[in-house]
C-alpha cells in the first residue's frame, strides 16, 4: 500500500506545486509584476487598517454616545416611576397591580428607542410572591441576566449591561442595552425596574458608514493601481527599449538606438545609453577596419613573396645542386639555404591560406568518400617519418561503412598536421589512430603516449604560432599554423577538431565530420577522452600536472591556432 500512498502524494504535490512554481517564475522574471503586486498588496493593508481603524472608532463613539443617553433616561425615567410609586394610596394587592400597570405603561409610552420596561420582585419585596408583575413583552425578560440583576441589588445606583435583542422584537438580531435599578412600590416594597433600549438606528448609522468606507477603500484601490500602472509604464517602458536595443545591438545592428524623451533621469539614461551604443559602434567599425587592412596586408604581403621567393629558390636549387663541389661550411650552407626556403614556401603558403580564412573566401570542394580510405593514405605517407622518430603507427579499422561529403583535400591536410604533431610530441611511443562513424557524422582520433599537455597549455592549443616550450626545437619544420588551419577545415566541413591531453601521458586528438554536406556535428561515433592509458608511462615522462587533464573544447569564437 506504500506505492499507491506515495504516488498519490506525488501527484497531489505536482497539482499544488506546479501553479506555485509558475507564480514563482513569472514574479521572478517580470518587474512589472512585482511593482503592481507590492502596490496591490501594501495598498489592500493600508486601507484595511485605516478601514478598520475608523469603523471602530466610529462604534466605539456611536456606542458611548448612545450608551450615556440611554443612562440619563433610564435615570431620569426610574426616578419619575419611584415619584409616581411614591405619591399614590393603595390599600390592597390589587391596587398595587393596577398602579405598577400604569406607571409601566407609561414609561413605554414616553420613551424613543426603548424596547421594554420591566417589573421584577426584588428578594427583599414584602407581601405575596403571587403579585403580577407588569412587562411590555415577556420575551425580554431572558435577556436580563442573572449578573445584572445581582449588580443591582448590590448597587445603590443603576446598572446596565450589552444585550441582543431577538428576532421577535426586531426584524433581526439587534444590538441593545438593558439597564437596571431599584424601585419601592407601596405594600409590597422594594422591587427592580428594566429599561431595555435598541440600538437598531446606531448599528444602521455603522452599517452606512461601513458601505461608505469599502466603496472609498476599492476607489482608493483602483486609484492605486491606475497609479501604480502608469508609474511603472513610465518607469519600466524605458527599461524595456532599453533591454531590446541592447539585443539588437548584440545582434549586429550596431545603427540601433533609444528614442530619448526629455529631460529627466530616464532622458539622461537613454542619452547615456546612445552614447554609449554609438562609441562601441565606432570602436567595433575601427577594429573591423583594423582587421580588414591587416588581412588585406598579409595576402598582398604573401602575394608579393611568391615572385621574389621563386628566385631565392631557383638560386637555391643551384646551390644545393652543387654543394658537392663546395668546401664542408659552404656545402653547409648550401644545405641551410635549401631548407628554409622550403619553410619559409610552407609559411607562406600558410599564410595565404589563413588569409583566405579570414577572408571568409574558403570553400569546400566536396565529392562522397569513404574517409577510412583517406585516413589509411595519409598514414601510409606519414609512416616513413613515424618509423625515423621510432614511433609505430597503428590504424584500427572501423566497423560500418565510413563515407562522408568531405573535401579531401582539406581532411587529408588535417590528418597529416595531426599526425606530423604526434610524431614530434609523441617521444617515440606508438601513435593509435582509430576511425569510427554513426549514422550522422564520422570521427578520427589520434592517440600519442607522449609529453601530453596541461590544461593552461591546452587552452591556448590552437593559437597560431603558439607554443607550449619556447625553447624547444621544432624537429619537423613545421610553421605554426598547421592546428589552426586544421581547425578551421574542420569548422568549414561543419565539423569539430577537439583535444585532450594529460602531462606525461600523451594526448588525443578527436576530428569529426558530418556525413552530408551543410549539416553540424550533434554526437561524436568516438570518445574524446581514453577510458584508460593505452601504454605504461615512461620513465622520462614528467610527472602528472596536479590541474588533471586537459581538454580543449571546441573553439568556435577566436582565431584558431598553432598546436604544441
Amino acid at each position: 500500500m506504500a506505492e499507491p500512498t506515495s504516488g498519490w502524494e506525488r501527484v497531489r504535490n505536482s497539482r499544488v506545486l506546479g501553479p506555485a512554481r509558475a507564480l514563482i517564475r513569472v514574479w521572478r522574471s517580470s518587474l512589472w509584476v512585482r511593482v503592481m503586486t507590492t502596490t496591490v498588496v501594501v495598498g489592500l493593508v493600508a486601507v484595511g487598517a485605516l478601514g478598520a481603524l475608523l469603523s471602530g472608532q466610529v462604534r466605539d463613539g456611536l456606542f458611548e454616545e448612545r450608551r450615556d443617553q440611554i443612562l440619563a433616561d433610564a435615570a431620569a425615567r426610574t426616578e419619575a416611576a419611584q415619584e409616581r410609586f411614591d405619591s399614590q394610596i393603595a390599600s390592597n394587592e390589587q391596587d398595587v397591580q393596577d398602579v405598577a400597570l400604569d406607571v409601566v405603561r407609561s414609561l413605554q409610552e414616553g420613551s424613543v428607542g426603548n424596547a421594554g420596561v420591566l417589573l421584577m420582585r426584588g428578594p427583599e419585596a414584602e407581601g405575596p410572591t403571587d403579585l403580577l408583575l407588569p412587562v411590555t413583552d415577556g420575551a425580554l425578560a431572558e435577556l436580563i441576566e442573572p449578573e445584572l440583576r445581582e449588580a443591582v441589588r448590590a448597587e445603590s445606583f443603576q446598572q446596565w449591561q450589552s444585550v441582543s435583542l431577538p428576532a421577535a422584537v426586531e426584524a433581526g438580531p439587534t444590538p441593545g442595552i438593558a439597564v437596571g435599578s431599584t424601585v419601592t412600590l407601596p405594600i409590597v416594597g422594594e422591587h427592580e425596574i428594566y429599561f431595555i433600549y435598541s440600538l437598531a438606528t446606531e448599528a444602521q448609522t455603522l452599517e452606512v458608514l461601513q458601505q461608505v468606507l469599502v466603496v472609498g477603500a476599492v476607489s482608493l484601490i483602483l486609484l492605486l493601481v491606475a497609479m501604480a500602472w502608469y508609474l511603472a509604464r513610465q518607469v519600466l517602458d524605458p527599461v524595456r527599449v532599453a533591454a531590446r536595443t541592447a539585443s539588437r545591438l548584440a545582434d549586429g545592428r550596431l545603427d540601433e538606438r533609444m528614442p530619448v524623451r526629455g529631460g529627466d533621469e530616464l532622458g539622461v539614461l537613454g542619452s547615456a545609453f546612445n552614447d554609449m551604443a554609438q562609441s562601441l559602434q565606432d570602436q567595433i567599425e575601427r577594429l573591423a577596419e583594423l582587421s580588414r587592412m591587416q588581412q588585406r596586408f598579409v595576402s598582398d604581403v604573401s602575394h608579393e613573396l611568391r615572385t621574389p621567393l621563386t628566385t631565392i629558390r631557383m638560386a637555391a636549387e643551384v646551390l644545393h645542386s652543387e654543394r658537392d663541389s663546395f668546401d664542408p661550411v659552404q656545402a653547409r650552407s648550401a644545405e641551410l639555404l635549401a631548407t628554409q626556403v622550403d619553410r619559409f614556401e610552407s609559411l607562406l603558403a600558410d599564410l595565404l591560406e589563413i588569409s583566405r580564412f579570414d577572408a571568409g573566401s574558403a570553400v569546400l570542394d566536396v565529392e562522397e568518400i569513404d574517409v577510412y580510405r583517406v585516413v589509411e593514405r595519409v598514414v601510409e605517407e606519414t609512416a616513413p617519418l613515424a618509423d625515423g622518430h621510432g614511433s609505430e603507427l597503428k590504424l584500427s579499422a572501423p566497423e560500418g561503412d565510413c563515407t562522408a561529403d568531405i573535401d579531401p583535400r582539406r581532411v587529408e591536410r588535417i590528418l597529416r598536421n595531426l599526425l606530423v604533431n604526434a610524431i614530434e610530441h609523441g617521444e617515440g611511443g606508438p601513435i593509435e589512430v582509430q576511425v569510427g562513424a554513426n549514422e550522422a557524422a564520422v570521427s578520427v582520433t589520434v592517440r600519442d603516449h607522449g609529453i601530453g599537455m596541461t590544461a593552461p597549455e591546452a587552452k591556448r592549443l590552437f593559437d597560431r604560432f603558439w607554443r607550449a616550450d619556447p625553447a624547444r626545437t621544432r624537429t619537423l619544420g613545421g610553421t605554426g599554423l598547421g592546428l589552426a588551419i586544421s581547425q578551421e577545415d574542420a569548422r568549414l566541413h561543419g565539423g569539430t577538431l577537439e583535444a585532450w591531453g594529460i602531462p606525461g601521458d600523451g594526448a588525443n586528438f578527436r576530428l569529426t565530420v558530418p556525413r552530408r554536406a551543410g549539416l553540424t556535428v550533434t554526437e561524436h561515433p568516438l570518445a574524446l577522452v581514453p577510458e584508460r592509458p593505452e601504454v605504461p608511462v615512461s620513465p622520462r615522462h614528467e610527472p602528472e600536472d596536479p590541474a588533471g587533464p586537459a581538454t580543449v573544447p571546441r573553439l568556435a569564437d577566436h582565431d584558431l591556432e598553432m598546436g604544441r
